[in-house]
């Protein structure tokens, strides 16, 4: 039976693994890990019949403690314990913390030489080149779970790097599709949040309206796949039934379909190169009146052009957006600055900092994040609305 570890079990993408562990006839599980729910991280752990379940406050280790009480499985906490948690050894780790917290955990599994399935975003965006170095040194396997990059890995499948010509995401286009620019920039908190096709939390909704969230798949699409920059397209595709496409040499293009479900790109990650049936709805080709496409405006959405700067600049410039990104949408959120306002400071905050050196080690990482947010956070007051 494969061994796995999920790090990030309490949020959605962990959620989705459970049930699909569970789906496909179940698993030995190394390792579960969360942060400050503590109840659903000690109800994964029993329900999973986890060796060790971690916490990533170590204020919270009693809490956990007490939660696993008399049911054999240990308890840690603190980012030290992450890491030790991540380097056991596992057959294949889901990858899920989210946010730059999830570095370090995921750099472990991958020098243990587990197969990662990644659905943390910064590994990629913020390390990537270290994160791939890693990964060859290690002997590790890399499969992507972001649906996006899931669906390229599928389309890739059988197929030479040579004759890949471009690689197009497709983007829902989020609330504000048919905003004007001056509509957009009066946008409020609330209304980026109401995303027409999916309920997701406060941040990854506002990511999404304005198409950072996009930017950041470019970003990992490049340094997934063997493409320059320019072959990176983003596709507005509002049915989101399409995940992406591949284009080759000869003209022809492969595409992706599927119901808008995480477990499919979960599964596929757990099962590859074999496929297992998942309790997921089936298209009904029959009920789909149609598919529609159409290019993102510039204008609107200066996230994609700022993710191809950053791709081009190569180094830590995808680490400088998205500290200066996350930093933007604090102060969205907080009604400091406005809805477009987040891609100008953003800019501003990559101008500022374009000569830093390219990173050797996490250290590295993690200096220029903390200066992109030391930038960023002194912008603020020249956008404040």
């Amino acid at each position: 039976m494969k061994r796995v570890s999920i790090l990030g079990v309490t949020g959605s993408i962990g959620a989705n693994t459970v049930e699909v562990i569970e789906a496909t006839g179940g698993a030995e599980v190394v390792a579960v890990t969360g942060h400050s729910n503590i109840a659903g991280l000690a109800a994964a752990a029993r329900r999973l019949g986890a060796e060790v379940a971690v916490t990533a406050d170590p204020a919270r280790f009693g809490d956990l403690r007490d939660a696993l009480s008399g049911s054999g499985i240990a308890a840690a906490a603190g980012p030290e314990a992450l890491v030790e948690a991540a380097s056991r050894p596992a057959d294949w780790v889901m990858s899920a913390i989210v946010g730059a917290a999830g570095l370090a955990p995921t750099l472990a599994a991958v020098r243990a030489g587990a197969t990662i399935a990644l659905a943390n975003k910064e590994c990629l965006v913020a390390a990537g080149s270290l994160f791939l170095g890693e990964i060859e040194r290690s002997g590790a396997r890399l499969l992507p779970v972001d649906s996006e990059h899931n669906a390229i890995f599928q389309c890739l499948a059988g197929e030479r790097a040579a004759q890949v010509e471009r690689l197009i995401l497709t983007a829902s286009g989020g609330p504000f599709r048919n905003r004007s620019a001056e509509q957009m920039a009066a946008v409020t908190v609330a209304e980026a949040v109401a995303h027409p096709n999916w309920s997701m939390g406060q941040r990854i909704s506002i990511d999404s309206a304005s198409m950072f969230n996009k930017a950041l798949e470019m970003i990992e699409a490049w340094h997934l796949f063997p493409v320059a920059p320019a072959q990176v397209e983003v596709i507005v595709h509002p049915q989101s039934i399409i995940h992406s496409m591949v284009g080759f040499a000869d003209g022809s293009i492969l595409a992706h379909l599927g119901p808008a479900d995480m477990r499919v790109a979960i599964g596929h990650a757990l099962t590859w190169p074999d496929r297992a049936r998942l309790p997921v709805e089936r298209l009904d080709f029959a009920a789909l009146s149609r598919l529609d496409f159409e290019a993102p405006d510039p204008a609107r959405f200066p996230a994609l052009g700022l993710a191809r700067r950053a791709m081009e600049r190569g180094g830590v410039a995808g680490c400088v957006m998205n500290g200066a990104r996350e930093v933007a949408l604090d102060a969205f959120i907080a009604g400091q600055i406005g809805f477009l306002d987040m891609a100008r400071l953003v800019e501003s905050a990559m101008e500022a900092l374009d000569e830093l050196p390219a990173a050797t080690d996490l250290t590295d990482i993690f200096a220029a994040d903390a200066e992109a947010r030391r930038i960023g956070r002194g912008l603020v007051p020249r956008f404040a609305a």
